[in-house]
């Protein structure tokens, strides 16, 4: 199973540093980020920089809001991602097909006009790879669809279902098919049959492109650092599939929903939307579930940070209908139990702890049983009590990932910017820094600490302020769009970023 981990480089140093950036956002010509060639030179670019982590955000098809946390899957890839030139070179797309598009801005993702172009050209190589495809290509697709039916079958019907239906919520569809009924389904499928196929199309050029990227990454000295999100989307193939797992009413709706209480982003606290899982069911089966969604992450990546790591010892309970995350409640997670059984289906896994907002001693205990690293982001750190434990003197051990800031954080220029004067002062006083170049005086003060890795996303390294920030934790809408263009990433960067990698020993 961690055949993939085989060309991770980690161990020669554990001490690594690296950079955080999602896909969506390299450079490129259809509108998005892709795993064409703005991913290969962006690997590049962590090889010259001497750089052994590249961290990115789910990778699966993305929902509601086009985050990468609400999405239609836990298991498949985010089809949006695939690459057109790539298309091109295997035959499925013409050189005219490619150039007839409409314009985009090369600084962020317009979703709207992005996804209905990337749909055309994703059915135009479909409907080639039907006319064109030799035995021997059809061969590799079912044999993809056999080795992944598990997840793919549910997904790809959903996928089709869920296109028929314009769009709908999976609770809207007909009563029938929301629930499942096995006749019901039987004729569904075969009326939406080239529709299932097509998604299932996708979900092999997704796959083949990334296991060729990711073996690029490691060929390169780079370990991919990949991301689970504890919840899944109510809206989802994962939860039309299996209800049983999830706190829902006799509608496929939440009783309750995931979210978190008034904290550093919002007063009025989170109110993310997602369903929460039965634990008890879970429990019952063995986890197997989320055994075979880590699993299945493993395979794409080499080591996983589980976003809201809180989240396995007890979970703000929202109730459904709520305007805000205010009037939740804590309950208790599976706790220690599932990373026993964890362990013992999948042995001892690369795990990072997405252990940020609030706390509790019973958290950092879960944790640390588990010898699993946490987070710690220096835009926390400069309280002027000199206090806060995201101050690397106040770290406990080394096994942490120091970031400078993450996805959703300011950029560091737009925290700077905006943070309260005794913030800054104790920031320039207790780095010696003027404060003119704060992305790039956080970066090396990540790397310097004797935390495990230190992570910085490209924005910090390109010194990009808040125009350029990625997501802003409670507001629904308008994120996920960030991009940089080619001539952004310079390899005055990559000759910075080796500097400090060589001097602070993460090299």
């Amino acid at each position: 199973m961690f055949e993939n981990m085989k060309n991770a480089r980690l161990n020669e140093n554990p001490r690594a540093s690296g950079v955080l950036v999602h896909p969506t956002s390299f450079p490129g010509h259809y509108g998005i980020g892709d795993l064409g060639w703005g991913a290969y030179k962006f690997v590049d670019f962590l090889k010259d920089a001497k750089q052994k982590l590249w961290q990115v955000l789910p990778l699966g098809p993305t929902g509601f809001g086009d985050s990468p946390y609400q999405s239609f899957s836990s298991f498949a890839g985010n089809h949006y991602l695939i690459s057109p030139d790539k298309l091109h070179e295997q035959g499925w797309l013409t050189q005219g097909e490619l150039v007839t598009k409409p314009w985009f801005d090369p600084r962020a993702v317009d979703f709207g006009p992005l996804i209905k172009y990337k749909m055309r050209i994703l059915r135009q190589a479909f409907n080639t790879f039907k006319a064109k495809a030799t035995a021997a290509q059809k061969s590799k697709v079912t044999t993809f669809c056999k080795k992944n039916a598990d997840w793919l079958e549910d997904y790809a019907l959903f996928y089709a279902i869920k296109e028929h239906f314009g769009g709908k919520e999976w609770q809207l569809w007909p009563k029938e098919i929301a629930k499942r009924e096995p006749k019901a389904l039987a004729e569904i499928r075969e009326k939406l049959e080239d529709s299932v196929n097509f998604c299932k199309f996708l979900q092999y050029e997704f796959f083949t492109q990334w296991d060729e990227l990711k073996a690029y990454a490691n060929d390169a000295g780079v370990s991919i650092i990949g991301d689970i999100p504890i919840f899944v989307a109510g809206d989802s193939a994962d939860v039309w599939a299996n209800p049983e797992l999830y706190m829902l009413d006799a509608t496929g709706r939440p009783t309750a929903v995931a979210g978190v209480p008034p904290d550093y982003f919002s007063a009025t606290g989170q109110l993310w939307g997602n369903p929460l899982y039965d634990w008890d069911v879970h429990k019952k089966t063995g986890f197997a579930w989320w055994f075979k969604r880590v699993e299945s992450v493993l395979s794409m990546v080499d080591i996983i940070r589980i976003d809201h790591f809180r989240g396995f010892e007890s979970f703000w309970a929202i109730p459904a209908g709520e305007e805000t995350a205010i009037n939740g409640k804590w309950m208790k997670g599976p706790g220690k139990t599932f990373f026993t059984e964890l362990k013992k289906k999948l042995g001892n896994l690369p795990i990072i702890a997405e252990d940020l907002g609030e706390i509790t001693d019973a958290v950092n205990k879960l944790r640390t049983e588990n010898n699993l690293p946490g987070m710690r982001v220096l835009h926390f750190a400069f309280d002027p009590s000199g206090k806060s434990t995201h101050m690397p003197h106040n770290y406990e051990d080394s096994r942490t990932v120091v970031y400078s800031g993450t996805h959703d954080n300011n950029t560091t220029v737009g925290w700077y910017n905006d943070a309260h004067e005794s913030e800054r002062d104790y920031l320039r006083r207790s780095l010696s820094i003027s404060g003119n170049d704060v992305a790039w005086d956080l970066i090396r003060f990540a790397i310097s600490t004797n935390a495990l890795y230190a992570i910085a996303p490209i924005q910090d390294i390109m010194c990009l302020d808040a125009h350029d920030r990625m997501n802003c934790p409670g507001l629904a809408q308008g994120w996920w769009k960030f991009r940089y263009t080619e001539d952004m990433l310079t390899h005055n960067h990559s000759a910075q970023l080796r500097y400090l990698t060589e001097m602070f020993n993460r090299d």
